[in-house]
């Protein structure tokens, strides 16, 4: 049997770790998220792009944790708000809101705006304790909608329309957002390669030294 690799996802957010164990399920992977160790300082994100952020949690997470870390920064760009809320979005409506309180605060602010057109960006790192990090990114194209429609997913699910399926993401099952979201295609590209990704990640991990009494 494989020895398992240990991989941290950089969240406590408990739907995106779920969407990332289903994803890399098969391979020799033990995954765990921030909430299976015990209080650890808090993530820096302070980066102007996805690209820093993600690699400024993963890189954090696993020098902290003296284990490789997977961190994504994704977030939703409206053209008519500029692109945002972009680097933002998880803080949209503040630091605690909720995700209803995000989407309805955004829906308010494009209120009668013709343009609904956005794309939801995702990059993901995968980062070593010494500081290497592999870098994965992908981006979906939609529509925001009036109001929002459907249950399922987090985030700004219900108020994003992805045309090709005719449906939110809210109203896509778990199975189909991972095929055509913006996650799902920057880790379907990872889970292509993450043989290879093991490797690295076992190349480039500290060797612990054994010592003898």
């Amino acid at each position: 049997m494989k020895k398992l690799t240990t991989l941290v996802i950089a969240t406590s957010n408990k739907g995106k770790t779920l969407e990332i164990k289903d994803l890399l399920k098969g391979f020799p992977v033990d995954i765990k998220n921030l909430d299976d160790f015990g209080p650890i300082p808090p993530l820096k994100e302070d980066g102007n792009t996805f690209d820093e952020n993600a690699y400024q949690k993963a890189s954090f997470a696993a020098r902290i944790l003296g284990l490789p870390a997977l961190a994504d920064d994704s977030g939703l760009l409206v053209e008519a708000l500029g692109g945002a809320p972009g680097i933002h979005s998880a803080r949209y409506a503040g630091e605690n809101a909720t995700d209803e309180q995000r989407y309805l605060k955004l829906l308010d602010e494009i209120q009668g705006e013709s343009n609904r057109s956005a794309a939801f960006e995702c990059v993901v790192s995968i980062a070593v304790p010494t500081g290497p990090a592999l870098t994965y990114e992908a981006r979906c194209q939609g529509m925001i909608t009036e109001s929002p429609v459907g249950s399922n997913g987090f985030g700004y699910d219900p108020i994003f329309f992805y045309p090709p399926l005719n449906k939110t993401f809210a109203e896509l099952t778990r199975k189909e957002k991972s095929r055509v979201s913006h996650r799902g295609k920057a880790f379907a590209e990872l889970k292509d390669e993450f043989d290879k990704v093991l490797i690295w990640i076992r190349q480039n991990m500290p060797v612990q030294e054994v010592v003898h009494g």
